[in-house]
């Protein structure tokens, strides 16, 4: 698994499950501990610190709930709730189309789109990288960074503004990998 693939694979849980939940708990310790930082291949150290300093799973569980769980939550996660967001169908069928195994858990959740962003990475070949640009391009990028801000104008803890900020900056370091990918 490489880089690209063990980002998008951390960011893609932390939204796509509760933070008690207990898949996430490795990665919380290693988060606790320091550890992540280590294997972060961007540059991201002061988010990171914040982050550490915030990431208690049960101290967060209100506001990934408020944030993110029911009809009544602050800031959907799922694109086909956004004016430039995709339509779930729209995405489940370009990722049926590229061989992914799917549930039927919604396609659309941004959670759900950086684990497919992983997923392509990981089975990637030299017709792979336009899948991940597509990907970026139509699913992920035209409302993102509405969600995110709206992620940081109404979370409750650091931990999830935190997130938010990494997650820019993460997204646009991954596409612009892309782009420098595509023009070699």
């Amino acid at each position: 698994m490489n880089e690209f693939s063990v980002i998008c694979r951390i960011l893609g849980s932390l939204y796509n499950r509760q933070p008690q939940d207990p898949l996430l708990m490795p990665l919380f310790t290693l988060l606790r501990e320091g550890k992540l930082q280590q294997q972060w291949p961007l540059e991201q150290d002061e988010l990171l610190t914040r982050l550490q300093q915030n990431s208690d799973p049960q101290a967060l569980a209100a506001d990934y709930n408020a944030l993110f769980v029911g009809s009544d939550c602050k800031v959907p996660p799922y694109g086909s709730f956004w004016e430039n967001g995709p339509q779930e169908g729209d995405v489940r069928a370009f990722l049926q189309s590229r061989g992914m195994p799917l549930g039927e858990t919604p396609t659309d959740h941004i959670g759900a789109l950086l684990l497919a962003a992983s997923w392509l990475e990981d089975r990637s070949e030299a017709d792979e990288s336009d899948a991940q640009i597509r990907l970026f391009d139509e699913f992920i990028m035209p409302w993102c960074g509405q969600f995110l801000g709206k992620v940081e104008a109404h979370a409750g803890t650091a931990f999830y503004r935190t997130l938010s900020a990494l997650t820019r900056e993460a997204i646009q370091a991954m596409r612009d990998e892309l782009e420098e990918e595509g023009e070699n």
